[in-house]
């Protein structure tokens, strides 16, 4: 899952985003709330860990702004504000959720499963392409009635690749999607990933499930 992560103390937010990434997430940070505006209009996060108090233009400020951009991402805002009217302001804002500071990591991952598996709820539980599914909430993926056991990174791989089955997904759109703006990539890092989904996803004597377009970049296919 792609997380914008949203907090101007660089000390916090070094450790959650260290936590975070350790746990399988990838990462954008933004350190204020014209930085956060844009990066959440232009690019899909699965969700968006929002600080209140923020330089320029405070959190509360920025949820308003995207409810009224229609940009529904769930949001998970954290502040050290913790009166029951600061909550309601939250919420107000349009949070999906409202954490205080300071916060254990635990709950902080806790409550970024639950925003993230509300957004889960709303969409649809199961993936599938032809017989490979993927439970969006439990991460289990099975190739007919065989379980397949990826890493976090292999799973949103996959994942991006089955929301997007039948279209093609060029390499720039795939680090974009599944890697952080400003972590440096090998050359063929991508096409690593492919392997490795194809040793653990393909059946044997079958045609990859995943298709190489030469030159321009890969197409998951209806059922391999």
């Amino acid at each position: 899952m792609k997380i914008l992560l949203v907090e101007d103390d660089p000390a916090l937010a070094d450790v959650m985003r260290r936590g975070l990434t350790e746990s399988g997430y990838v990462i954008d940070l933004e350190v204020d709330g014209e930085g956060a505006e844009a990066a959440a209009s232009t690019t899909t996060y699965d969700a968006i860990i929002l600080d209140v108090m923020l330089p320029g233009r405070e959190g509360l400020a920025v949820a308003r702004t995207l409810r009224a951009r229609d940009i529904l991402t769930p949001i998970l805002m954290d502040t050290a504000r913790d009166t029951v009217e600061d909550v309601v302001a939250g919420f107000d804002a349009g949070a999906d959720d409202y954490l205080r500071k300071p916060f254990a990591f635990d709950e902080l991952e806790v409550r970024l499963r639950s925003v993230t598996r509300r957004e889960t709820v709303r969409q649809r539980d199961i993936l599938q392409v032809g017989d490979l599914t993927m439970n969006l909430a439990t991460h289990e993926v099975r190739r007919r009635d065989r379980p397949v056991v990826l890493t976090p990174r292999e799973t949103a791989f996959l994942a991006y690749f089955m929301r997007n089955a039948g279209l093609i997904l060029t390499r720039p759109m795939l680090e974009d999607a599944l890697w952080e703006r400003d972590r440096e990539t090998a050359s063929n890092v991508i096409d690593v990933f492919v392997r490795r989904l194809r040793r653990k996803v393909d059946l044997d004597g079958e045609e990859s499930i995943i298709q190489t377009i030469r030159g321009v970049g890969y197409r998951m296919g209806p059922g391999g």
